[in-house]
């Protein structure tokens, strides 16, 4: 399965590439959303993705709209991973297109658990 991670900071790029690597998963990362639909519009579709809220350029919200418009995109799997933690923020993030939101800080057991309730976990992890 395939996974690209959008987040403007380097650290938290490679944990989370780290985390979904661990899961099975074949990354890519972008540092911003524009350069997240450079990637989609190369041809390379991911499973999953995971998205940093605040970013420079292309927010995350953005993002999440320009995919949701774009029907050979549909099938992917967007989760939020942002440290806007307050529920009207949640809301909007899910109703522009998001399929589950993780909030900063997090552990490796949460994105798990997450991956597990999408069904896109793959079957050798252990739960």
């Amino acid at each position: 399965m395939r996974a690209l991670v959008i987040d403007d900071s380097r650290a938290m790029r490679r944990i989370v590439s780290s985390i979904l690597t661990g899961f099975g998963y074949e990354v890519r990362d972008a540092g911003h959303g524009g350069e997240a639909l450079e990637v989609l519009n190369e041809g390379w579709v991911p499973d999953l993705a995971t998205i940093d809220w605040n970013m420079p350029v292309m927010d995350g919200l953005q993002f999440v709209s320009a995919v949701r418009a774009n029907p050979a995109w549909r099938s992917m799997t967007m989760m939020m991973v942002t440290s806007e933690s307050e529920h009207t923020q949640i809301v909007r993030a899910l109703a522009a297109g998001a399929h589950e939101y993780v909030i900063k800080p997090f552990t490796a057991d949460a994105i798990r658990d997450k991956l597990a309730l999408l069904g896109l976990l793959p079957q050798e992890v252990v739960l």
